[in-house]
């Protein structure tokens, strides 16, 4: 019969010593990060284990990312795990801005910047992200349309709600003017 210590080495025979890798969860750095977060007035955009304990994790807040903000969330995650027993990769970044949305944070945050919005339905907003709600964003957007009686188009300005459950994905538009 095999046991196994205390440092997951599976004893019994002569020929086959190894050790048992811990598989690292998600709810194992998130305790490691939550501190770090709320000093930091921070949020996590995504986090994912793959295979091999390959930690990657995105986080932001409203005031920016900097690098060594990243830094400190590497050393809050990687001092506290033993790489003898979880052996693990670590990559901490923010999310990039070619990325789409991925928590309603990243909405609040970007408030007042020209967001590109493509419906479930296919039909695409692009416009000022005016507003986030509990469900919903307010997208204004300008477009010139011919009215009756004038000689030249007019410049339209509309609102639109959008429900958080009918966006497919939403990213900033980057313009270098």
């Amino acid at each position: 019969m095999h046991e196994q210590n205390k440092r997951g080495k599976l004893e019994g025979t002569k020929s086959s010593l190894f050790l048992w890798k811990k598989m690292i969860t998600k709810q194992q750095v998130q305790d490691l990060i939550k501190d770090k977060l709320k000093e930091n007035d921070c949020f996590v955009v995504e986090l994912e284990i793959g295979e091999g304990n390959a930690i990657s994790l995105e986080i932001d807040s409203l005031k920016g990312i900097t690098v060594q903000d990243c830094m400190s969330f590497s050393r809050a995650v990687e001092h506290n795990l033993d790489r003898e027993i979880e052996d693990f990769e670590l990559q901490v970044s923010s999310p990039g801005l070619d990325k789409p949305f991925r928590v309603k944070e990243q909405y609040q945050k970007n408030v007042g910047r020209n967001v590109k919005v493509v419906p479930v339905d296919g039909n695409v907003v692009k416009g000022e992200l005016k507003e986030v709600n509990e469900n919903d964003i307010m997208v204004e957007y300008s477009y010139k349309e011919k009215i009756e009686g004038k000689k030249k188009k007019q410049t339209i300005i509309k609102q639109e709600k959008i429900n958080f459950n009918n966006i497919k994905e939403t990213t900033v538009i980057i313009s270098f003017k």
